[in-house]
């Protein structure tokens, strides 16, 4: 068993979460939590096998207590996803997109082959604005994979990050976030209020309160998809979008979906591999990006990367809806969304899993990171790349008690999982 670090603070959303034993990061953490149901409703739950891996630990959290309340990984995996819209908004934010990796059974409780699904932040269809944005695309990828591929009623994974918006504290990696951009992101009114309501950035472990993104999150909630993408909300996102100088419009937002394809695959002692396509960098430093992942009782996983083609996008918010802005891929370059996991061949029973960031070694570190978890060695990961990791060497379905998750230590993400 790994060793646990216990968190100075163990990071606790108000209202909406409380964590009954230790807090880790960079380890495998066994938890008794105390969860909601659908209606946000606190209710105590069993734990049940299922790990949870996740660059932001509310992030993390959330998706633990999905598994718990009878979720699978694709449930897990797109609450996790919600909710870390709204905890690292720089990396991952409603304005954004992505791209996952998905490895889950059918009907019947067969294994299926894996297929990636890319939502990337997409390239709006003219030029316009002063800060152009990108078409915000993570709703619809993370509802889209739910809808396929979960169990719960889509309302369920939103409702998490619905109460964060509502109030969350503001964690370390978002708050180095804060640090890196400095008082720049304090140019535009809207992300000032939220982020320095008292005229300096918020420090770790202060609340996080963002009212309008609350809303916005009600409507995807109440009003799935098409609420969001369409009708009175998308119009009032596209005029406040305009006003911060993103040149969006409701085309943009109609046209845009989110696309399955074949992962790559090959083979590494004895396992097969998928890992989501990548391009090789063309310029020397890419935007910043975030991963979670989801591993359920059934083998189920489900591996995701993020970005906003920038950090924190363009630095401005739609007004009144709380979205921060990603950048266009026709101005900024476009990162790696890296990510890979082995399984065996045959039963294609899962074995392990990675997550790679770090601007333009994210995918070398996805790469070592899976091959340390296939050899069980401790290659160095090359910096700024990171990885965090689950790894089951006696494979899922069978051999849960072989399982351990890892955030990668140089970050400040959480691993949480077990039984």
């Amino acid at each position: 068993m790994q060793t646990r670090l216990r968190l100075a603070a163990c990071f606790v959303a108000t209202a909406s979460l409380t964590l009954l034993t230790s807090c880790g990061v960079g380890h495998s953490v066994g938890h008794q939590l105390l969860g909601w149901n659908s209606t946000g409703a606190a209710s105590s739950t069993q734990t049940v096998f299922g790990y949870a891996v996740a660059d932001e630990p509310q992030a993390a959290i959330v998706a633990r207590q999905i598994l718990n309340q009878g979720g699978n990984a694709a449930d897990a995996a797109a609450a996790a996803g919600f909710a870390q819209a709204v905890t690292l908004p720089s990396r991952g934010g409603l304005g954004g997109g992505g791209a996952c990796l998905i490895k889950m059974p059918d009907s019947t409780g067969k294994m299926q082959p894996p297929v990636a699904l890319i939502f990337p932040a997409g390239a709006p269809s003219a030029s316009g604005g002063d800060r152009p944005a990108a078409v915000p695309t993570l709703a619809r990828g993370l509802l889209a994979m739910q809808a396929r591929f979960g169990l719960m009623p889509s309302a369920s994974v939103v409702v998490p990050a619905e109460r964060l918006a509502a109030s969350a504290q503001l964690s370390a990696v978002l708050e180095t976030d804060l640090q890196t951009v400095g008082p720049a992101l304090l140019a535009d009114p809207a992300a000032g209020t939220i982020f320095a309501p008292n005229g300096t950035l918020l420090p770790a472990n202060a609340t996080l309160q963002q009212p309008d993104l609350t809303a916005t999150l009600e409507v995807l909630r109440t009003q799935s998809i098409q609420g969001f993408y369409a009708g009175s909300f998308a119009q009032t996102f596209v005029t406040a979008a305009d006003a911060a100088g993103g040149g969006l419009t409701i085309a943009d937002l109609t046209a845009i979906a989110p696309q399955y394809a074949n992962p790559i695959i090959s083979s590494a002692g004895g396992y097969a591999v998928a890992s989501l396509p990548t391009t090789t960098a063309t310029v020397e430093t890419l935007p910043a990006s975030a991963g979670f992942m989801a591993l359920d009782k059934n083998g189920g996983s489900v591996i995701c990367v993020t970005s906003m083609n920038n950090l924190f996008g363009t630095g401005r918010i739609a007004a009144g809806t709380g979205l921060l802005l990603a950048a266009s891929p026709r101005t900024n370059p476009t990162p790696d969304l890296a990510a890979a996991m082995a399984y065996l061949p045959g039963s294609l029973n899962f074995r392990a899993a990675t997550t790679g960031t770090g601007q333009a070694a994210a995918t070398q570190a996805a790469t070592i990171g899976l091959a340390n978890a296939l050899t069980k060695t401790q290659a160095p990961i090359p910096p700024p790349g990171r990885t965090n990791t689950i790894s089951c060497p006696g494979t899922v379905p069978g051999g849960e008690a072989t399982c351990t998750a890892t955030a990668d230590p140089q970050g400040q993400g959480l691993a949480i999982g077990g039984r």
